[in-house]
């Protein structure tokens, strides 16, 4: 079985495509004062990614599946986060950056029961 290499391999390349317009988004709520948020939206936005990057170089099927586990608590967190920007500001960033992320949580959540069941 030949792996992607991690720069060939569709997940990692969408959460870091998305970490990378969620530090866009950070920026504008810097922009706006809102530190807190923006540092936790940051924060959350940015591990499911290397996380899921983590896991490519798993040390087993377990270890595979738990790396990803923690992607998905990253991914709820920053959904968590995003709802929270939603009620604060109407920015339009806001829309594609869910969107993204949905995309996401599927994913991975696809991983991780395909993975079981091997």
């Amino acid at each position: 079985m030949s792996r992607l290499k991690a720069d060939e391999n569709p997940i990692v390349l969408k959460t870091f495509a998305f970490a990378v317009s969620a530090a866009k988004y950070c920026q504008t709520l810097q922009t706006n004062k809102n530190f807190p948020l923006a540092n936790q939206l940051f924060k959350s936005s940015t591990s499911n990614g290397a996380n899921v990057r983590e896991a490519q170089n798993a040390e087993s099927k377990a270890d595979f599946i738990h790396k990803f586990k923690i992607a998905v608590k990253e991914v709820d967190e920053t959904e968590y986060w995003l709802a929270l920007c939603k009620e604060l500001y109407d920015h339009e960033e806001l829309t594609g950056l869910s969107e993204q992320l949905t995309e996401i949580q599927k994913i991975i959540n696809k991983i991780i029961s395909t993975s079981k069941k091997a």
